[in-house]
């Protein structure tokens, strides 16, 4: 991505081209599970440690499939909350079984763009 996108569904395509590679989504599909049993775990004993344990799990899955795999930055380096917001979109397209759609159609329209 050249310039900084100004919109969400601007960015979310840029997103999910950035995990082309499917053993870098399993690494963030592994690490989102993660930080999803350490909330959990966190709700149920009370205790902030754990959700702090599952979420740096997660970034380092996602970090290493995007820096041994993908050989890309991470986007959360340069947009947060929106990587945040589609790290979880795309999670959510995995479990429904919808995410390849969804990666073709992004890679049409980053096609485009180019």
């Amino acid at each position: 991505m050249t310039s900084k996108p100004r919109s969400f569904g601007a960015f979310w395509p840029y997103y999910l081209m950035a995990h082309r590679d499917p053993r870098c989504r399993r690494l963030h599909f592994i690490g989102s599970t993660g930080a999803l049993i350490g909330l959990i775990t966190a709700a149920v004993l009370l205790n902030p440690l754990w959700f702090l344990a599952g979420l740096g799990f997660a970034y380092a899955m996602a970090w290493t499939g995007h820096f041994a795999i993908e050989g890309n930055r991470p986007a959360t380096f340069g947009n947060p909350l929106w990587s945040f917001i589609a790290d979880i979109r795309m999670y959510l397209l995995w479990l429904a079984g919808r995410l390849e759609p969804a990666l073709a159609a992004a890679e049409k329209t980053v096609s485009a763009r180019i």
